[in-house]
């Protein structure tokens, strides 16, 4: 199979862009999409979270519960969206037709590639080296990286979402990041024309 779209991190970023992009199957213009997430969660900041100030969370919700909700949601609402369980990206590679993911199990081929994975300095994709800098809203001894980015894209097909993409470490931040990252993807597949997906009361 070679993705149209391919999500790398199951965190905040990532799971909301799989659900938005997801959302868009009914659409002619996404209902042969091919979309996926490599859902590798081991290292989300949201495992040791705990949640008192989002809009719509009941407060003391844990961020373990939401990383483990968010992929029960996004299979049950969205089941067409491949999820990639227990893999690492090891590698991004550029190639004419898009671009080869390579995990410790295997490669996938994506046209379009969103990685959102964690701000830290020990990040390991190789491909990447170019892009990272130090980041530009977090406190220098934290030793926090992002991907250097024009509003979400790295390069042409290539963005970031969430802390990497250079914003502040917060959870509703991160969730409009990925959701706006998606909603770039869908305008760019409805030939330019600004999308976004709702639902609504019938």
């Amino acid at each position: 199979m070679v993705f149209d779209a391919l999500i790398i991190g199951g965190g905040a970023a990532g799971l909301s862009c799989a659900l938005v992009l997801g959302s868009a199957k009914q659409k002619a213009f996404a209902k042969d999409k091919q979309i996926g997430i490599i859902a590798h969660q081991k290292t989300s900041h949201l495992q040791s979270a705990l949640f008192n100030n989002v809009l719509g969370l009941t407060p003391r919700t844990l961020g373990a519960d939401l990383l483990r909700d968010g992929k029960a949601q996004l299979k049950a609402q969205y089941p067409h969206v491949t999820q990639i369980e227990d893999e690492k990206v090891k590698a991004i590679t550029r190639q004419a037709s898009g671009f080869t993911v390579t995990t410790q199990e295997q490669s996938y081929q994506s046209k379009i590639v969103v990685i959102a994975v964690g701000y830290t300095s020990f990040i390991t994709i190789k491909g990447l080296e170019d892009y990272i800098e130090p980041h530009p809203r977090s406190a220098v001894e934290k030793d926090r990286i992002w991907l250097r980015n024009t509003d979400h894209l790295v390069e042409t097909n290539l963005y970031v979402a969430g802390s990497l993409a250079g914003w502040r470490s917060q959870f509703a931040i991160a969730c409009g990041s990925g959701s706006h990252v998606a909603t770039d993807i869908l305008t760019l597949w409805n030939d330019g024309k600004q999308t976004k997906i709702h639902d609504k009361v019938t």
